[in-house]
């Protein structure tokens, strides 16, 4: 993760721009950004890469956390702070995935915590196009593929013949959303 001053540029709106700006008039190739969830509103930055001509979006990258080795009073992580992923940060990263979907008119692949077909299936119910698998092959080299076939047999049990059947699928109350609501 790139840092200027400090401050990474995935977490600041015009920064973001310009850079998915000086990648996209460097390329014809597709350019996929991945946004971070250390910030207030990923919808920000989500609009400010898409203005700058993203063509798709990857969400969440790794919350930032730390870990403390209470015996020495040190950080655990060299670094003092580090990324946490895994499923730790699935609730975390279905809700920013969902909050990006109500606003972006560009493809959106969620990831975050997936590790089993019903976490995929979430993620693409709540609108993402495509989802992808990270820390989950570390335990299971297999899960991608665990993943395909249970997605399939998913809709194969439900009579549907395409997963774009399910996406953005979520049904929400009516009125306000939010925390505590």
């Amino acid at each position: 993760n790139v840092k200027a001053g400090g401050m990474t540029f995935g977490s600041d709106p015009e920064m973001a721009f310009q850079v998915v700006s000086a990648v996209k008039s460097r390329t014809n190739l597709p350019v996929i950004t991945k946004l971070t969830p250390n910030v207030t509103d990923i919808t920000i930055i989500a609009k400010a890469v898409e203005d700058a001509g993203t063509d798709i979006l990857s969400l969440i990258n790794t919350v930032a956390g730390m870990a403390v080795d209470v015996q020495t009073r040190r950080p655990r992580l060299a670094n003092v702070v580090g990324g946490l992923s895994g499923p730790a940060i699935k609730p975390i990263a279905l809700r920013m995935v969902w909050q990006v979907v109500q606003v972006s008119k560009v493809p959106v692949i969620g990831l975050g915590g997936i590790v089993s077909v019903e976490d995929a299936l979430e993620f693409l119910i709540v609108g993402a196009q495509a989802v992808q698998v990270g820390t989950a092959n570390f335990v299971n080299p297999g899960i991608t593929l665990e993943i395909i076939d249970g997605l399939e047999d998913y809709l194969r049990q439900r009579g549907l013949v395409d997963i774009n059947e399910i996406i953005g699928t979520l049904e929400v109350p009516r009125g306000p959303v939010g925390i505590g609501e």
